[in-house]
């Protein structure tokens, strides 16, 4: 199967997956498309650039600088801040606890470092102890891709907690659901990381916790605030996506051998395929568009103009496209509505909502 994912990316390294990545893979478990192009490591950014549609979304340099600030300030003095918000929030018992900056050692080092030092926590259950910089390891689709967790705190009672954190603001008590949605996609990334390293030294998974502590800026200041999110969610979500990307060769028996989404890129790196080539081989691969892809997904433009052409509920979002479930595009939807189209088997159900809506519709325009 490697052989095959390999002739489907071309002669170019795979790409690396991040937390950010494997997180956009929970935020739409159903795309065949997202779920091939990432176990080949297509680059999906540089593919979408030379098929014209690149992504809208993208830190800028202000919040890059801001990011790197506020997280100086939550861990300056040995993570003294984090530990007030921790004190508070999980009730630790303690004054103080220990410190490891896991960079220390050097980056060829992190990784076994990190696994030396949280199954030393985990066997001797000694005082709480903040693990800054750990580098953690999980396996996606046959590659081995590192981690690197904000922060993560070992508390007294025995227990891992994730600490992420973000610079978006919560005023009020309120942080935008959509930016705390993300983190905490991200944040079982790095949950399911360290659960996975437990499991490997021969702990109970369980003993990291399925709530993350999420630290944020108060009401647009640099004062940190902190709150745990129940991650269960995410992580079941993540790992059926996982376990659907382990076995990817159900999505490739259905290619022609010949598939390949190479950009054969010239000596100056430049891609040379034509972009039409491109867009007819990932047409052969079905893709769910939905709107919140516009977020989460270098292919997202791509997509959504496909699913333009094509007319599909997609782009009405995923809980309208999954109540027109077995109707797939809108002039579908309208004449099944108006009444000009006759049901297949199985829609005479939504059949008639559909023309019990149009029916309200008129009365309310009159």
């Amino acid at each position: 199967m490697n052989g095959r994912l390999d002739r489907l990316r071309g002669p170019v390294p795979s790409r690396p997956h991040d937390a950010r990545a494997i997180a956009a893979l929970a935020a739409n478990p159903g795309c065949a498309r997202r779920a091939l192009l990432d176990a080949a490591g297509v680059d999906k950014d540089r593919t979408a650039r030379h098929l014209g549609f690149p992504a809208p979304f993208g830190q800028s340099q202000f919040a890059i600088t801001r990011g790197n600030s506020f997280e100086t300030v939550v861990k300056e003095n040995g993570c003294a801040e984090l530990l007030r918000l921790l004190r508070e929030l999980l009730k630790l018992p303690v004054a103080e606890v220990g410190y490891q900056d896991v960079e220390s050692v050097g980056a060829h080092l992190r990784h076994s470092h990190t696994r030396a030092l949280v199954d030393r926590a985990a066997r001797e259950d000694g005082p709480a102890v903040f693990y800054d910089h750990p580098l953690l390891s999980l396996e996606i689709a046959g590659h081995v891709c590192y981690l690197e967790p904000d922060v993560v705190a070992f508390q007294v009672e025995g227990r891992f907690h994730i600490v992420e954190i973000k610079s978006f603001s919560v005023v009020d008590g309120q942080a935008e659901p959509r930016k705390v949605a993300a983190a905490a996609r991200q944040a079982a990334v790095y949950v399911l990381a360290l659960r996975a390293l437990l499991a490997d030294l021969g702990h109970a998974e369980e003993r990291v916790s399925h709530e993350v502590v999420l630290v944020c800026p108060e009401n647009f200041a640099n004062q940190p605030t902190a709150a745990l999110v129940d991650v269960r969610r995410q992580l079941a979500v993540l790992r059926r996506q996982l376990t659907r990307l382990t076995r990817v060769d159900t999505l490739l028996d259905g290619l022609p051998d010949g598939l390949t989404f190479d950009l054969a890129p010239g000596q100056d790196g430049v891609p040379t395929r034509p972009a039409g080539e491109v867009a007819e081989a990932l047409s052969r691969v079905p893709a769910r568009y939905a709107p919140d892809c516009l977020s989460t997904c270098d292919m997202c433009m791509f997509c959504r103009d496909e699913a333009r052409e094509s007319g599909a509920t997609d782009l009405l979002g995923r809980q309208v496209r999954d109540e027109l479930g077995g109707v797939s595009s809108v002039a579908e939807a309208l004449g099944l509505a108006e009444g000009t189209l006759e049901p297949a088997e199985g829609q005479e159900e939504i059949a008639r909502l559909l023309r019990l809506a149009e029916r309200l519709r008129e009365e309310c325009l009159r």
